[in-house]
């Protein structure tokens, strides 16, 4: 598995041609990612305490850690000039057609998350 959390919010945002558009639509889709599933447990949570719905809360608090990294590359990149300059030299076809599928290891509770700190402290940025 090779998922590098920066590339795949990046090459996300940029797309096919790098549209503008896009840009702040995959900013808008990471943050509901983030927000959408925390308000989701929080009214599950309320509701009931089955096993199921205990697992289930957990699941999307891990869904949401997982879409935090994404938002907060997606919150750098959407500066001007910053989504261009970390994707020169990168072979966007390549890449899209790699985090295309790659994408829904996000449903992996905190998967995301954890490499995304690790590759983060690899980096010198955490």
């Amino acid at each position: 598995m090779r998922i590098d959390v920066r590339r795949l919010a990046a090459v996300d945002m940029w797309g096919s041609v790098g549209a503008t558009w896009r840009r702040w639509v995959i900013l808008a889709e990471f943050l509901v990612g983030v927000a959408g599933p925390v308000v989701i447990a929080i009214l599950l949570a309320g509701a009931e305490s089955s096993p199921i719905s205990v697992a289930t809360v957990v699941w999307l608090a891990g869904l949401s850690a997982n879409y935090l990294p994404l938002a907060w590359y997606a919150l750098i990149f959407i500066r001007p000039g910053a989504l261009a300059a970390e994707i020169t030299g990168v072979d966007v076809p390549a890449e899209l057609r790699h985090y295309t599928t790659a994408q829904f290891w996000v449903f992996v509770p905190f998967l995301l998350a954890v490499l995304a700190v690790r590759q983060a402290r690899r980096r010198g940025t955490a």
